[in-house]
């Protein structure tokens, strides 16, 4: 199980660093071409959602890492997988059904590593 926690989280934690940073580095008009969305959502909200998911994918990483409240992981990624919840609703409250596949795929992901990592911390 363990080795199943750090494939999952790893995977995770590169996608939400990537993610991210995109959203707390690159302005406005360099997202809108990947996420839409982001006319519709205020900036400042959009930074906040960025670094919820740079902080998410650090908790995934970093307490079991360092041994130091490794139950921290599951706080993250319950966090992460509200992130997707909100997400999915965006983009239903769009009319962007095709676009939620990420979502659940995420969704999904940061469930397995919440369970996973129940299991061993």
């Amino acid at each position: 199980m363990q080795v199943a926690y750090w494939i999952v989280a790893g995977l995770l934690a590169l996608f939400y660093v990537y993610a991210g940073g995109k959203k707390l580095l690159q302005d406005q008009e360099r997202l809108r071409p990947m996420m839409g969305w982001v006319d519709r959502v205020p900036m400042p909200l959009v930074r906040l959602i960025g670094g919820l998911e740079l902080l998410g994918a650090l908790g995934l990483v970093l307490p079991p890492l360092t041994g130091t409240v490794p139950g921290l992981a599951v706080a993250a990624a319950i966090g992460l997988a509200l992130v997707q919840v909100g997400g999915t609703a965006l983009h239903l409250s769009r009319g962007e059904v095709r676009e939620i596949g990420l979502n659940i795929t995420l969704l999904l992901a940061a469930v397995a590593v919440a369970w996973l990592g129940a299991g061993l911390f």
